[in-house]
């Protein structure tokens, strides 16, 4: 008898040879799925390893494939020795794009995959192949890098019918070439919706806050502080508790040195020129969100 965890769900692996990202994303009727079903290791490739999941498939596969082991071959490798291979759905994609899917004959209907240029996608439980089709479709289309078009994928296949158990949690990883915080590991995305009655939406709301705090500005996007806005600076940083001194619509240094605080605890570093007296439009919004009194 097989025993273990069964993350019964749709996933989708696939690889962006532009941005060098390898990624995953899944979502299940399970808790905590992004602890077992995703893998993957910049210049290597990427695992979905699900259906009575065998979390060895995804330390294996990555190994095989980083010592340029194709996606097929790594697959084929993986259940040529896994006694429970009936019960078994995974997806792979290497180091150079390639990708394979496995669905074991015993998985639970609706269950299955497709593969296309660069991605993999494969679910099992689902309401029916309409799912794995959409998730195709959707990821082939969208636009934005790679972590964007994997969610995407997900909240289609969830729109075309998901997992007929219905939600729980959702997982996206991104993995690049020192592409971790400070570049001292290859974790570029890692973000997770582990008990949620919405965890595809969930999940974006996370992809949109981790583009927000670690994504360069937009062209176009930063904007001087100056004049008015220097004024409007000076409000929220009294209202905020960070400046006590006069609204005088100059950025002096009792403004940068408050602003800089600020800025700081609130984690917007990577929107905000301190030396250069400009800040995102982006974060300026969040921040009269946040700090601007509510007219009653």
């Amino acid at each position: 008898m097989i025993h273990g965890p069964r993350p019964s769900t749709f996933s989708i692996v696939a690889h962006d040879p532009r941005a060098q990202e390898w990624g995953v994303a899944v979502q299940s009727k399970f808790l905590c799925v992004g602890a077992m079903v995703p893998w993957a290791r910049a210049g290597a490739g990427a695992v979905a390893t699900q259906a009575y999941c065998n979390t060895s498939f995804g330390p294996e596969g990555l190994a095989l494939m980083e010592q340029g082991t194709s996606a097929r071959e790594a697959l084929d490798h993986l259940v040529a020795g896994d006694e429970g291979r009936a019960r078994r759905q995974f997806g792979l994609v290497d180091a150079r794009g390639q990708a394979a899917t496995f669905t074991g004959e015993e998985c639970n209907a609706w269950a299955g995959g497709l593969t296309g240029d660069f991605y993999a996608v494969q679910g099992n439980i689902l309401v029916s192949g309409a799912t794995v089709e959409a998730m195709a479709r959707t990821f082939e289309t969208a636009q934005g890098e790679l972590a964007d078009r994997l969610v995407a994928a997900l909240a289609a296949g969830q729109a075309a019918g998901g997992d007929r158990r219905g939600q729980q949690s959702a997982a996206v990883l991104v993995v690049r070439e020192r592409g971790g915080y400070g570049g001292y590991n290859d974790r570029y995305l890692d973000l997770r919706g582990d008990d949620d009655a919405a965890p595809i939406e969930r999940l974006q709301a996370l992809v949109d806050l981790h583009h927000l705090y670690f994504k360069p500005p937009a062209p176009g996007e930063m904007v001087a502080i100056a004049g008015e806005l220097a004024r409007e600076v000076q409000r929220i940083l009294q209202w905020a508790g960070y400046y006590e001194g006069p609204i005088t619509g100059t950025y002096d240094a009792a403004t940068r040195q408050a602003l800089t605080e600020l800025i700081g605890t609130e984690n917007f570093e990577e929107r905000f020129d301190e030396a250069g007296g400009q800040i995102s439009s982006q974060v300026m919004d969040i921040l009269r969100q946040k700090f601007v009194p509510k007219t009653p």
